[in-house]
Parts: structure tokens; sequence; C-alpha cells
């Protein structure tokens, strides 16, 4: 999971970015408002920390031109008010949580953590890679023009997969995100559910959309 931490005070974005990494974090940073929506533009990220008083951008304006441009990636206010006004401001622009510092870093965490096993506020309805096709609300799947017949489980990996095409999967993160379960290294139930996948999205067809990455887990990539 990709986590940007947007705030200006150096002690804090690096007691932040240290916490997060040992926790298997990838995390970056930006210093002010404008580098920080720059960055959340143009980078794929999972998740924002974001805090609301920055130079150059407040929060308040990062969080709206998210919206305005239709960036989903789940954000995090991070601030030194406590005023209702100010809650009720954030999660109107489009906030997820809220967070009033001083914090401890364990709740911090544990609201990361839940707002991630949420997913994306607004997912993408049809996927398209190379020549498959996936209509998520019409549980539809086709390759070539061709029906693909999957279970809902399997569709559900296959979108995910889909939908973070490039980035490699850990079967941890896997089983948490279509199982909803904590991955037991005894149970073969991630490896199983991408071997029947490939049965029915690769096998049939010259170009192979799931690679495993050995010892780490899968990615969804192809050549163009």
């Amino acid at each position: 999971m990709r986590i940007l931490i947007i705030e200006d005070e150096e002690k804090t974005a690096a007691f932040l970015s240290k916490g997060l990494k040992e926790n298997g974090f990838s995390v970056n940073a930006a210093k002010n408002g404008v580098d920080g929506l720059n960055a959340l533009e143009f980078g794929n990220y999972d998740l924002v920390i974001l805090d609301v008083m920055l130079p150059l951008l407040d929060g308040w304006s990062v969080l709206a031109a998210l919206r305005s441009k239709d960036i989903q990636t789940r954000v995090l206010l991070l601030t030194a008010r406590d005023e209702v006004d100010d809650r009720v401001k954030g999660l109107e622009l489009g906030a997820d949580d809220y967070l009033v510092k001083p914090f401890a870093f364990s709740e911090l965490l544990a609201r990361i953590r839940t707002l991630l096993r949420r997913g994306a506020v607004v997912e993408q309805q049809i996927l398209k890679c190379a020549d498959l096709e996936i209509d998520t609300v019409k549980h539809r799947v086709t390759r070539s023009g061709k029906r693909i017949d999957l279970t809902p489980k399997e569709l559900q990996l296959l979108a995910l997969m889909a939908r973070r095409q490039g980035e490699v999967l850990s079967r941890t993160v896997i089983a948490e995100q279509v199982w909803d379960m904590n991955f037991d290294s005894d149970t073969n139930v991630v490896d199983v559910a991408i071997r029947r996948l490939r049965n029915k999205v690769d096998d049939p067809f010259e170009v192979k959309l799931i690679r495993t990455v050995r010892g780490v887990g899968y990615v969804f990539e192809w050549n163009e």
C-alpha cells in the first residue's frame, strides 16, 4: 500500500514516515500543498495523510481540488484544530477521516488500516486491460469479445488485480482484500484461486496477463 504524507513540520513527517515504513507501507512525503497535489495527480496512492495548515496551498484547498478532479484517493486529515465546524468542513469536502493533533501513532495506524480495508470511495465500474474488459456492475467479463464466466470471488480477484495493474500484490494483500481474512501461510486459498482464474482468463489466449513474482506474489501486466 502506498501512502503520501503532506506535512510541513519536518519532525512530524519524519516520525510518520518512519513508523509507517516499519509497518510495511511504501511512503512518500511532500512539504507543501502544491507539491502534494501534484504528487497525487500523477502518482498512484492508496491513501494521503493531509495536514490542514500547509504553506502555498492549505489542506482544505488540496482536498477540494482532489475531489473536483475526481481523484478518489482516501484522505485522512491531520489538524491541530478540534472545532466541530472544521471536522464537518473536512468531511463535506470529501475527507474519509479526521484526526486531531496531538495523537497516538497507534490510533493513526488503526484508522489507516480501517480506511484501506474499506476500498476506494468510488471505483471504476468498467475496467479495460489489453483485450480484457470487466464490467463490475453487470458482473460480465469478456476477452477478445468472448464471454468468460467467473464466480463472484474470481471476479473480485480479477478486478482487484486489474485496478492495480503493474503492482505486485502479495498473498496477504489479496487475502485481506478479497476474502477479508488474515493470510495463513499454511493456507493456499490464494494460489488455488489464481490458478483457477488463469485457467479461464489466460490459458485460452496467447497473451498472458497474470504473472507470478516468485517469493512475493502476483502482478497483472502484459507487453503491449
